[in-house]
């Protein structure tokens, strides 16, 4: 029998979110049922909710997307994971996993389209929508599921399954190491973790942000270098520096200033979603042979790989742990840049909550 479960949801566009309880499906031969303890909430969480990305595409639409729990079961076909395993799940619950991009092991750029953890249609339930992490407990298929360390604190683990692969996967990409540098536009929830793992891949950092507000968290978090760019000098004394530019912001900024902070053959990425368009000028690429590149998460054993490179490295993200009830205004401090750098609600809080 299907199991109910307390959560955390929005029943339309724009409103906050309220306790609701929803129906998580039988564990099947290759699933796995997860006990969520922790969380994070991520800035496309707020997206979905807030109407950015169009209509709900069910309601209620409980979001949450970097989830981290213990097995509490497994079905009879299940290798990869046993009752008690410490475990993650990130922004996939399944995809098509025949097309040239599953089977390359980068299953965020499905063919025939990813199946989100919360939101898109459930292919294991006809009819049915994917729910999120901001609840009691999950059921996904276990090739889905991904192994967290032990030796990582889990509740600053849980944004790794989404920011933490969002900044390695384009790092690890485009070769970030010894020897190159690495500049990381914006010091937020994904930023903050771009500084850390580019570091952690043995690359001369600088963070590159508005003002000079952030300078010493720049370097609390071990930065090589900061560079305010609000009155436009930077762009100038920074030209042609950079192998790589890590572009967190989820708002739009002048492509071309930053490109020309870019040294030969190098590349920007952009990993910070925006809804509104960012005009790109051909020939700032032209100079230098410059490139401009986009990258989604990550995929599974790419997010798996990421993990164990956290948990080597000690890599963690610095968090606020929040219960369910203080989800609304954990939004509202998210929209007004009031959190360093990334808020983790506590699983158990969901428990008791009446819809």
């Amino acid at each position: 029998m299907p199991t109910t479960v307390n959560a955390f949801g929005a029943h339309e566009a724009g409103q906050p979110l309220a306790p609701v309880t929803i129906e998580r499906r039988d564990v099947g031969p290759h699933d796995v049922q997860i006990d969520i303890l922790y969380c994070g909430i991520c800035h496309s969480d707020m997206n979905f909710v807030d109407g950015s990305f169009g209509p709900l595409p069910v309601s209620p639409l409980v979001p949450g997307h970097e989830i981290v729990g213990r097995v509490t079961e497994t079905g009879s076909a299940v290798t990869r994971h046993q009752v008690g395993d410490l475990v993650g799940i990130g922004c996939m619950a399944n995809s098509c996993r025949e097309c040239d991009n599953c089977r390359a092991g980068q299953e965020q750029y499905c063919l025939k389209g990813h199946t989100l953890v919360f939101g898109s249609p459930d292919p294991a339930e006809p009819g049915a929508h994917t729910q999120g992490g901001y609840s009691e407990a999950i059921v996904a298929p276990e090739d889905f599921v991904v192994r967290v360390p032990e030796t990582l604190d889990p509740v600053a683990a849980a944004p790794l399954l989404c920011a933490g692969i969002t900044v390695y996967a384009p790092l690890k990409r485009f070769a970030a190491g010894p020897g190159t540098k690495v500049a990381v536009v914006g010091l937020g929830g994904l930023g903050h973790l771009g500084v850390k793992m580019a570091k952690a891949m043995g690359a001369e950092v600088t963070v590159l942000s508005r003002s000079d507000s952030k300078r010493e968290a720049a370097a609390a978090l071990g930065a090589d270098h900061y560079a305010a760019t609000g009155d436009g000098t930077a762009f100038t004394e920074l030209a042609n520096t950079f192998d790589l530019i890590l572009n967190t912001v989820s708002a739009p900024i002048s492509l071309a200033d930053y490109l020309g902070m870019l040294r030969l053959h190098g590349t920007m990425i952009s990993v910070g979603v925006t809804t509104q368009p960012m005009p790109l000028d051909v020939f700032p690429l032209l100079q230098n042979g410059r490139s401009y590149a986009g990258s989604l998460f990550g995929g599974i054993a790419e997010t798996q790989e990421m993990l164990d490179f956290a948990a080597e490295h000690k890599v963690t993200a610095d968090i606020e742990l929040i219960g369910a009830k203080d989800i609304n205004t954990a939004y509202e401090r998210i929209n007004a840049s009031d959190v360093r750098y990334r808020f983790v609600i506590d699983g158990s809080t969901f428990k008791g909550l009446t819809a």
